[in-house]
């Protein structure tokens, strides 16, 4: 029987054999052997571990070399912990146990001699293993006084720079200003929140096992009723970068421009079945969503949102980071601007979702693709999203970092929200009383300057919310009605702008009452004749001129009525494309739209009456001007031509047509 063998059977693991005095010998010999000469290899010694304590029984033989390691051991209730190096034995084998110790006591005095020598050894190895000690302890030490001696040089130069060290910042200041999370982008995180995981994955979960998509986004999650997804030809490639910076473009293939112009055509043939060149072209995502958004099916334009984010996303530089802040894409490339309005509108879902914090994270990631020139506009809105996820700290943090070089308080929309988050962050009760008072006192003082440089938002403000102001306010001609007459038109687009989104988060009665008492001490000190009233009056007429393109953008893609009725005529009287609202004027085209022969000049007499009342109207093969703007300029006359036979139409009836009368003495009749 082989030795494995009868280590099971008496019940033993590898490792807990006795060792003997003759086991370090190397010798080559069969199974049967090793049997015969078992009870002699039983006769091992036990390393003596101290006072009181038995002996560890080692077998393997180079167990001795790491024999520091078994003085590491604990020892609990007078044994060691380790499994292997235990002295117990099962019930079976005391016998065995109690022979092996009678056999070791008459074997003569080679067997007395060994405990002995090895006390010996263990006496060094526990001496060795306490040089290892001091050294450990004297190495961390000298690591400790390093670490100290630094802080003591970089205190000294600090000192001498007369630079006070700051303690440690908190984890969120240490973070860009627009940095965005991966986990906040996924209205899910917030919707798990509000009613649980159970309610919002229990019917997801069966449908992740079925799905097989190529890759993992962060913006959207890929639904199975989608089509199977086969890359449309749109990529994107790194331009440059510089000052740790990236700029990043979208490019179309010459499939993708193909469906491209297809695509233009079927816009300017006004047929929606016609739009639908790929299932996962952007643009045609884009107009079919608010052609269903229009007939108010909003499951259906969420959805087309969602697929064209999808498809953008999927195309990706393996650079082009969503939140580090630091990627760039120019929005006068019209292939960035697809992303851009994708963008906006999965935000706007997302906050008429009930999902405010979710959308505030795609606002601070527009605005983080070009936030000197934010072509969207998002500081009109970034402030409304923060203040209704209750994220005040990021709004007044965003207020500090961009004043300085921004000039935030010349919003309306800052100059009022900014306040307003101080309000509410002395209304939490977990703050310390300090902390209260201190915000409470910023917000009285930013209010009574917002009240100052804009007076002609309180009586709005007060309509909006029904509530009724004294008699001596509304009639004070400081905030009467003269204040929102006399503003410039660029003031009141914005003021409008931001009554219409934010007018209900000031409707609380607290709010209402701390507004009262800050409007009756502006009150106060425009009596007594404070010459920042004066300051700020001049201020409005130079500041508030005309407002500039991209805040005619942002108003059109807002769609709140007051402010849009307050467009000036000259934007009102362009063709707005859903899928691009407003192109910028300095556009930078990658590719041109091919040109096509001209059916007026074979004699088309119904587009040549057309051309004789817009000129600027050409027909759907007509040559284009220049490139893909061309393409504009065609999709511009035909609005242009719709929108004047409609009011032909409207105000030209035959059926209300008289005769001229007769008995006129001068001959001329009059049309009804």
């Amino acid at each position: 029987m082989s030795r494995r063998a009868l280590r099971r059977l008496r019940g033993e693991q590898r490792g807990q054999e006795p060792l003997g005095p003759g086991a370090l010998h190397f010798d080559l010999r069969d199974d049967d052997d090793a049997e015969e000469e078992g009870p002699k290899r039983e006769l091992g010694v036990r390393r003596p571990g101290g006072a009181g304590k038995e002996g560890v029984r080692v077998n393997n033989r180079f167990e001795l070399i790491n024999i520091d390691d078994l003085e590491d051991d604990p020892v609990v209730n007078g044994e060691r912990s380790g499994c292997a190096l235990t002295d117990a034995v099962a019930p079976g084998n005391k016998g065995r146990g109690q022979r092996g110790n009678t056999e070791s006591k008459t074997d003569g005095d080679d067997t007395e001699t060994v405990p002995s020598e090895q006390s010996h050894a263990s006496g060094k190895l526990r001496k060795k293993k306490k040089k290892q000690k001091n050294k450990k302890s004297s190495t961390g030490e000298a690591s400790e006084n390093g670490l100290e001696d630094i802080d003591r040089i970089l205190e000294r130069i600090e000192d001498s720079t007369g630079l006070n060290r700051p303690g440690p910042a908190p984890l969120s200041s240490r973070k860009h200003v627009l940095y965005v999370e991966h986990r906040h982008l996924n209205p899910d995180t917030e919707l798990k929140r509000y009613f649980g995981a159970r309610a919002i994955l229990g019917e997801q979960r069966p449908r992740q096992r079925q799905r097989v998509y190529p890759k993992c986004t962060w913006l959207t999650t890929p639904k199975s009723t989608w089509p199977r997804y086969s890359k449309p030809g749109l990529s994107m490639r790194l331009l440059e970068s510089k000052k740790g910076l990236s700029f990043f473009a979208f490019e179309h293939s010459e499939e993708y421009q193909q469906a491209q112009h297809k695509f233009l055509v079927a816009v300017e043939s006004m047929e929606p079945n016609n739009i639908v060149t790929s299932p996962y072209h952007v643009d045609s995502l884009l107009q079919l969503s608010d052609a269903c958004r229009f007939q108010e099916d909003q499951e259906m334009a969420r959805d087309l949102v969602e697929r064209a984010l999808y498809s953008m996303e999927c195309a990706f530089h393996p650079l082009f980071s969503l939140t580090s802040g630091a990627c760039r894409l120019d929005y006068r490339r019209p292939e960035n601007r697809s992303f851009y309005l994708a963008l906006y509108k999965q935000m706007s879902f997302l906050e008429k979702r009930g999902c405010p914090r979710t959308a505030l994270e795609y606002c601070k990631l527009i605005l983080s693709l070009e936030p000197d020139e934010d072509p969207l506009c998002m500081l009109l809105l970034i402030d409304h999203l923060a203040l209704r996820a209750r994220n005040y700290e990021y709004l007044i943090r965003l207020f500090q970092e961009w004043e300085a070089h921004r000039n935030l308080s010349q919003l309306p929309n800052f100059a009022f929200s900014v306040p307003l988050a101080y309000f509410l962050l002395s209304q939490q009760t977990d703050l310390p009383e300090c902390e209260q008072s201190s915000a409470r006192q910023k917000a009285s003082l930013l209010i009574q300057q917002a009240l100052t440089m804009f007076p002609g938002v309180l009586l709005p403000l007060l309509e909006s919310c029904s509530v009724r102001p004294d008699a001596s306010v509304s009639s004070h001609r400081f905030f009467g009605p003269n204040a929102e007459i006399s503003q410039p038109p660029a003031l009141s687009q914005l003021v409008n702008l931001y009554l219409g989104r934010s007018h209900f988060l000031w409707k609380e009665p607290a709010t209402m009452s701390w507004l009262e008492e800050n409007v009756h001490e502006v009150l106060q000190a425009v009596d007594a004749g404070d010459p920042a009233v004066e300051a700020c009056e001049n201020r409005r007429k130079v500041l508030y001129q005309r407002a500039p393109r991209n805040i005619h953008r942002h108003v059109i893609l807002s769609e709140i009525k007051e402010a849009v009725a307050a467009l000036p005529p000259d934007v009102t009287t362009q063709s707005v494309m859903g899928f691009d609202p407003l192109p910028p004027s300095d556009t930078i085209y990658s590719y041109v739209r091919p040109e096509r022969l001209s059916p007026i000049s074979h004699g088309n007499t119904i587009a040549l009456f057309f051309r004789s009342l817009l000129p600027n109207y050409t027909m759907e093969g007509e040559r284009p001007e220049e490139g893909v703007a061309g393409g504009l300029n065609r999709n511009q006359g035909l609005n242009r031509l719709m929108l004047a036979v409609r009011d032909m139409m409207a105000n030209f009836h035959l059926n209300d047509l008289e005769a001229p009368h007769e008995d006129d003495a001068e001959g001329e009749g009059e049309w009804d």
